[in-house]
């Protein structure tokens, strides 16, 4: 009787060494990160390039001050200019407020809408066209704004100022509603809540399984778990996504065009028609500016840059100190 005897397998050498397409895919995502980088940084070099001359002449008051003004002589060269940006600036300001504003209570609640309580042959109907809503060009929702949504947005501003006037922001001196802040806002809020909707709505998603079916054990209603587990843990991911909707509605320039009376004067009064945003400002003066003024618009285009990273630089830091859990 014979008997065979089993091979011994050799061990298996454990290593963190990572394998090849661990390694070439960590290059590639760095190389996709370090591109990001490389191109906003050459885009802050380039406008800083054509506008610091603006900027070493005008100084501070390129931001404190509101004239845009420039006058040439018959050759063509620059013989007086002021250029300041603080209309637009606190246009672009008040515009994106109220878009925000507007914007984030329809969002969060679509959001919730969405997972907890569309049945699933309206949900999958609904993700769509708001997914595709957030993907429309914003020439369009100008256009829109401009023909069907101002008379009704009018309406509801004189609403606003007859019971809400005594309010300083919601004054009316002189009487002139046609094309303001408000408006622009609301056209902007109309174009960042899919934003805010989708993002909302994903992070809404991954609320912790456990404690919903806990809060649900402990005889909780729908709503009652939505504002103990799900509002909680999401609370980053709706600030996130806010701040993308605001760094949205601050550089968007064709919509607001479309709908906003662009005035080179400090306005304050959201109901009041007149202001404007630097992304406007841009688009306006950008067809008929001589070579010295496009170097004041590339200055503007630096401003705004600066402020978008400052608005996602809040953004992350209120993400990263907010916390995710729930109750």
């Amino acid at each position: 009787m014979t008997t065979s005897q089993g091979v011994v397998p050799k061990p298996r050498v454990l290593t963190t060494e990572p394998r090849r397409s661990d390694k070439v895919f960590r290059q590639i995502v760095t190389i996709g990160g370090l591109s990001s980088l490389v191109i906003l940084g050459l885009i802050a070099l380039f406008l800083f390039y054509r506008g610091y001359e603006v900027l070493g002449k005008e100084g501070l008051d390129f931001i404190t001050k509101a004239d845009w003004t420039i006058s040439v002589d018959d050759s063509g060269n620059v013989t007086d200019s002021h250029f300041g940006l603080a209309a637009m600036l606190v246009g672009t300001i008040l515009c994106a407020l109220v878009a925000v504003v507007i914007a984030v209570p329809i969002a969060v609640f679509a959001a919730i809408f969405l997972n907890f309580y569309a049945p699933e042959w309206l949900k999958k109907p609904l993700v769509t066209v708001m997914d595709l809503m957030a993907a429309f060009p914003s020439i369009l929702f100008g256009i829109w704004g401009f023909l069907v949504l101002m008379p009704s947005v009018e309406y509801w501003a004189k609403l606003i100022n007859k019971y809400l006037g005594f309010i300083p922001i919601f004054e009316l001196k002189p009487y002139i509603v046609t094309r303001s802040p408000f408006i622009a806002g609301v056209v902007l809020a109309i174009m960042i809540i899919p934003i805010i909707t989708s993002v909302s709505r994903e992070i809404f998603a991954q609320a912790p399984l456990d404690r919903i079916q806990a809060a649900y054990a402990l005889g909780a209603t729908r709503w009652a778990m939505i504002k103990a587990v799900v509002i909680p843990y999401g609370r980053s991911g709706v600030v996130g996504g806010a701040m993308l909707g605001l760094g949205r509605a601050m550089g968007e320039t064709v919509a607001v065009y479309t709908v906003l009376n662009i005035v080179f004067q400090i306005n304050w009064h959201v109901l009041l028609g007149a202001g404007g945003n630097v992304a406007s400002l841009i688009i306006l003066k950008f067809g008929e500016a001589s070579p010295y003024e496009i170097k004041a618009l590339m200055a503007a285009g630096l401003i705004l840059f600066l402020l978008t990273l400052l608005v996602n630089a809040i953004a992350n830091f209120i993400v990263k100190n907010t916390g995710k859990s729930g109750r």
